[in-house]
């Protein structure tokens, strides 16, 4: 069994998370690897993770060349596990070990993916709570595959589940949702998220948007069908105007105006502006994904 661990800037939660998984895993199997990832921290994250290695041949640590991102990081960890059965968690104390009996005992009827939904997070700002409320509604909406409201990166995943998930190339990951593209037989499992034990969270708005837009473009072309079907009602009431106004003209009844000149100006150069926004996120991705670059490249390594 493989537990991935992807940690930014997490040195004061590394040692905590190690002394609580260590009870949780030994009563389960004595044949464990912990995989903690590194992913260009700015502070003593991996020389922490270094020093708990040097002790614990059940650890791993791999430290990335810089900041990737948590989705690329928890690929990393995933290409670097054997075991049969793989979690991923985070570092920061706001996914229990406590659960892992509960994933272990969903993969033993026969789940090959158990997902996890968060049913309290005490430290979630109301912002935070209705954006993301917002988000999985709006992603939900816009995409064919279903993704859980208040899903998290914490679940289980059986060795053909894992070997499945490894076979994307994309650059820009959304893992929720290419697991929920998967298949296989997946569950949920809800858990209350308990206050980070230190430091700030990783997310900052420009993160969250970005991560939210990697969602929405990764399962869905919609939105550029929307653009298509607004610009048509537009173009058609444009016509619609235009005919009124000659009639208008040939009776004789127009009268030198700003007002209708400006608001349909703006309305259609901020319906062009949000189009080519739209379509300019999609040859983002393209064009990401066209240039082939690794998605990582490992620094440091320590364990093995």
């Amino acid at each position: 069994m493989n537990i991935v661990i992807p940690c930014f800037n997490e040195e004061k939660n590394i040692e905590v998370l190690y002394n609580e998984l260590i009870p949780v895993l030994s009563d389960i199997t004595p044949n464990y690897t912990i995989v903690f990832v590194d992913d260009g921290s700015r502070d003593d994250t991996f020389k922490t993770i270094r020093k708990i290695a040097e002790k614990d041949n059940h650890v791993v640590g791999l430290s990335l060349s810089r900041n990737f991102g948590h989705q690329v990081a928890i690929m990393a960890g995933l290409q670097h596990c054997k075991g049969d059965i793989v979690i991923m968690m985070d570092a920061d104390m706001q996914h229990p070990p406590e659960v892992i009996p509960l994933l272990l005992a969903e993969f033993e009827k026969g789940y090959d993916i158990v997902n996890t939904r968060r049913i309290d997070a005490k430290d979630a700002g109301m912002f935070k709570k209705t954006s993301s409320h917002f988000f999985y509604k709006l992603i939900n909406f816009l995409s064919d595959v279903k993704i859980e409201p208040a899903a998290a990166d914490f679940r289980l995943m059986s060795r053909k589940a894992v070997d499945a998930f490894l076979q994307f190339e994309e650059k820009d990951r959304f893992t929720r949702g290419l697991v929920s593209w998967m298949g296989f037989r997946q569950s949920v499992i809800e858990y209350n998220a308990s206050a980070r034990f230190a430091g700030k969270s990783k997310y900052t708005l420009r993160k969250m948007i970005h991560f939210g837009m990697d969602g929405i473009t990764s399962f869905s072309s919609k939105p550029l069908r929307i653009s298509f079907y607004a610009g048509l009602a537009v173009f058609f009431f444009g016509a619609a105007y235009a005919v009124y106004a000659i009639i208008e003209n040939i009776n004789g009844k127009t009268i030198p105006g700003w007002t209708s000149l400006l608001v349909t100006v703006l309305m259609l150069g901020g319906f062009q502006l949000l189009s080519l926004g739209i379509i300019g996120e999609y040859i983002a991705r393209i064009f990401n994904q066209t240039k082939g670059r690794p998605l990582y490249f490992v620094k440091d390594k320590t364990g093995e």
